[in-house]
């Protein structure tokens, strides 16, 4: 996430998000937070974020509302300069992914089976073929792996 200039998310992940990691009005982290937990929190809670919505007629926390075509929008914030967005969420993604706009995909897998709950690019209508980037694991049995989309993908007809 810090390698992003800025933070893409929809409405319900802003608001997730928001509620989470906004840094209180007192200026201190709540109890609840681990030590570990602190720099994740500074670098959302300081990021530029752009919010994808029809619903919302405003927001803060260093956020901007992103309204009109959702591809016309993200082109124009690709081309600005700088290293680009990390996009989080689960409807916002699938959108993007069905109109090619994602460059890199970063998976982080737990060592937890959930059971429930959105399943990530469910309804994605075409396959997308992806090779892998970089790979990490954590002590916590975590795995960080990011993936570009094959040139192919660009060329196959669909």
């Amino acid at each position: 996430m810090e390698r992003a200039d800025a933070l893409l998310f929809g409405r319900v992940t802003y608001w997730m998000m928001e509620s989470a990691w906004r840094k209180p009005a007192t200026g201190t982290w709540p109890d609840w937070m681990g030590e570990w937990q602190i720099p994740f929190a500074e670098t959302i809670d300081g990021a530029k974020k752009h919010v994808v919505s029809s619903t919302l007629d405003k927001v803060d926390w260093n956020a901007e509302l992103v309204r009109g075509d959702l591809e016309t929008a993200v082109r124009h914030l690709k081309q600005e300069p700088g290293e680009g967005l990390w996009v989080g969420g689960v409807t916002l993604p699938l959108a993007l992914a069905e109109l090619g706009l994602i460059d890199e995909y970063e998976f982080l897998v737990q060592p937890v089976i959930a059971g429930h709950g959105p399943t990530l690019l469910a309804g994605l209508r075409e396959r997308i073929q992806l090779e892998l980037v970089d790979r990490q694991e954590f002590r916590s049995g975590a795995v960080a792996m990011r993936y570009r989309p094959r040139e192919q993908n660009a060329a196959a007809p669909r």
